[in-house]
């Protein structure tokens, strides 16, 4: 209903599209205060076009339809039309600025009551549609129902529509600038979404679950994680167990719920990294081809299971880190490719916009509803879902240009460089604004350059990340285990070159999905011996290097135990495997790893400061033998590691910084693990003889192929009570 002026009388006219109708009224809501009279509308198309003009009337007014069905039906219909936007001028103004920092809140799908009335408001940015109208299932997905309004200049379309119950699927039919005919589109901002293939949004009420969680959230936003433990079991939700009995179905979140926090909590696990959990069409893609980024996949449950899940994690003390992907999107034509018949969400050029390894997109991330668009993403997934960190995917491929690219295949900056500006300045605000609203989440970055500064403070210039994955530990550490002991001589320095780097950010270690897929092999089978036992007594002593050298850990499932064959997405671990003591002896060694990093939280203190580890002895390259020291800040507590590389057993020396007797804590030889049983009886005194630069030193029995962990904690002084 609007003003109108019809052969020079003023009133007000009136339209309804009904498709079913035989006869539509107007009637007013409220005749008492400036309604009129119900009025039968013409009927001025047989498709079911009604209008009215109703003269003399000075103003609009709240009304509806009466509609008499074509069976005689008779029932009353709400206008959408009636009702004033949703959204509101300043809405717009912070969105087209790329500053609404809960834009998730206003665009997209929400139920409300709009002036007493039940219904959903849809929002939708198209700035280069000529229409936008919503379909589903409430309109026999007819676009002649309910076209959007545009709302000014921003580019956003919006339209309450009454009678709207959760459940109901939707899609956005948009005509773009050039096209002939419509096309479907499923809302970015959607919460939940039906299966492939139609892949249709769903009406869903997010509010009204009720967290458990407050007190998780008090000590967490109180927490430094640089100076705690942090050891992270890396999940792909639909492959760590299965049900056999139901045709390998896989668990749901509630499920999950259940079965996972014990597991964690007895392997000493402090978080769960779970790989992309955001809806994506194809399950090959393991999540990382995302068409939704505001929604937990339908695939395990309801966004309010994926509440449940994460609410039970948190009870159980374990925290939830989610793999965040805003460096592309997938050309599925139904999601953001061309989402309003232009390069909305994507560089128009593909030497920006497209990445030539995945198929994908690349976001204009100089676009201000762009960042408002993935900034929201991650501020929803900490706000909504209470997850505690993103791990952020293929972050080096957003930092340059040229990344993956020949010359003449990518556009310099506008400096001449070959630095992604727009995305460095997205990461920077993306991090702080996380850290401002959500102090005490971890923003993590599988970055794989020497980029410098990413997790340097954003005030201080850098990106802002609390960790990043150290591929370069990985893949030398890799390098080395892989090759026949009777050559690691020759490779020695590929253990050592680490340090040299190790305190120019802040790392974890990782072992990661990447490592054990596309014929790489497992992390078992990746270790040269030609039998079982031999190779899970390497793996053993390489998780206790890797547990002993200073940094974060992070461990893709199955991995914990030495799984023989490469990760598959579409089956179970093989746990059947814990039967056998080579993989259940994997298993208790991370196991008692974990227990001892999470004791010896005062180690952890001090794993981002270089004093808090010395060399003892790094140049026995001929041995493979490998020796130094962890601790804390006050030296209160101590690790002397001796790591033992080849099938020989050394009997040897190493240097102390104290006498005493050294306690060892973990031999990875040790017959509880499957080892041979050779150490030193649970521990060492140690004598006053300088060695390895260090004023004291022990006598050890290093077992073959083994890492081994002493301890000494310094005794408290109590003063005399006179």
């Amino acid at each position: 209903m609007h003003p109108a002026v019809v052969k020079g009388v003023r009133g007000v006219v009136v339209r309804a599209f009904l498709d079913d109708a035989a006869k539509c009224e107007l009637v007013s809501v409220d005749a008492a205060r400036g309604g009129v009279a119900p009025r039968v509308l013409e009927k001025i198309h047989p498709s079911g076009f009604f209008e009215g003009f109703l003269g003399g009337v000075a103003e609009v007014f709240p009304h509806r339809f009466r509609v008499t069905r074509h069976g005689g039906e008779v029932c009353t219909v709400e206008d959408p039309y009636a009702f004033l936007p949703t959204l509101g001028e300043l809405d717009l103004h912070l969105f087209n600025e790329g500053n609404d920092h809960r834009v998730y809140e206003k665009l997209g799908a929400h139920l409300r009551r709009h002036n007493g009335v039940g219904g959903v408001s849809f929002a939708v940015w198209a700035p280069g549609a000529r229409r936008v109208s919503v379909v589903g299932d409430f309109n026999r997905w007819d676009g002649r129902y309910h076209m959007m309004r545009a709302l000014g200049a921003s580019g956003v379309w919006e339209l309450f529509i009454p009678g709207v119950e959760a459940g109901a699927r939707y899609k956005y039919e948009i005509l773009g600038p050039n096209e002939p005919a419509p096309f479907l589109k499923s809302d970015p901002y959607a919460h939940y979404f039906e299966p492939p293939p139609n892949n249709a949004s769903v009406v869903y009420p997010l509010p009204g679950y009720e967290w458990g969680d407050a007190e998780w959230l008090r000590r967490r936003a109180a927490t430094d994680w640089q100076r705690r433990p942090v050891s992270i079991y890396e999940l792909h939700l639909g492959s760590w167990k299965r049900v056999p009995e139901e045709g390998a179905r896989v668990l749901s979140y509630r499920e999950l719920a259940v079965a996972l926090p014990p597991y964690l909590r007895e392997m000493g696990f402090t978080h769960v990294e779970l790989m992309p959990p955001a809806e994506h069409p194809f399950d090959g893609s393991w999540g990382y081809q995302v068409t939704g980024f505001y929604a937990p996949t339908q695939r395990f449950g309801t966004p309010h299971d994926f509440m449940f899940f994460v609410d039970a994690m948190h009870a159980a003390g374990i925290g939830v880190i989610v793999d965040w992907v805003p460096a592309h999107f997938p050309r599925d034509t139904f999601a953001l490719e061309a989402f309003d018949g232009t390069h909305l969400y994507e560089h128009a050029d593909p030497r920006q916009g497209a990445h030539h390894d995945w198929g994908t997109l690349i976001f204009n991330f100089g676009r201000h509803e762009v960042r408002a668009f993935l900034a929201g993403s991650a501020l929803a997934w900490l706000g909504r879902y209470h997850v505690d960190g993103l791990r952020v995917d293929a972050v080096a491929s957003m930092l340059y240009l040229d990344y993956s690219r020949k010359d003449g295949e990518w556009i310099p900056n506008r400096d001449g460089g070959r630095e992604n500006l727009d995305a460095i300045e997205f990461l920077r605000h993306t991090n702080a604004l996380v850290h401002h609203y959500h102090p005490g989440v971890l923003m993590i970055a599988e970055e794989s350059t020497s980029f410098p500064g990413v997790t340097r403070p954003v005030c201080e210039g850098g990106l802002g990340f609390d960790l990043k994955w150290n591929m370069g530990w990985m893949h030398d550490t890799l390098a080395y285990f892989r090759s026949d002991p009777l050559f690691r001589k020759w490779r020695h320095n590929q253990l050592t070159f680490g340090m040299l780097y190790q305190y120019s950010e802040k790392f974890t270690q990782v072992f990661s999905h990447d490592e054990v897929v596309h014929g790489k092999g497992s992390m078992l089978n990746k270790m040269p011996q030609p039998d079982v036992a031999g190779r899970a007594r390497n793996l053993r002593a390489l998780y206790a290097f890797m547990w002993a050298w200073p940094g974060k850990k992070t461990l893709f499932m199955g991995c914990e135990f030495g799984q023989s064959a490469e990760w598959r997405y579409d089956r179970s671990l093989d746990w059947h495997l814990l039967q056998y003591m080579d993989h259940e002896g994997v298993r208790r060694t991370v196991r008692d790893l974990n227990r001892l990093y999470l004791a010896d939280a005062a180690l952890a203190a001090n794993e981002q400061d270089p004093g808090g580890f010395a060399w003892l002895n790094a140049d026995a390259a001929d041995l493979s033998v490998l020796t130094f020291l962890r601790r804390a800040a006050d030296d209160g507590v101590v690790w002397l590691v001796a790591c033992n590389f080849t099938p020989v057993q050394r009997d040897c020396r190493i240097g102390a910084p104290r006498d005493g007797f050294w306690e060892e804590v973990l031999n990875t030889d040790a017959t509880e693990y499957g080892g041979g049983g050779a150490g030193n009886l649970g521990g060492v005194r140690a004598g006053h003889i300088a060695w390895d630069g260090q004023p004291c030193s022990l006598d050890i029995c290093l077992p073959p192929m083994a890492t081994v962990i002493f301890r000494q904690e310094k005794p408290s002084v109590k003063p005399v009570v006179q």
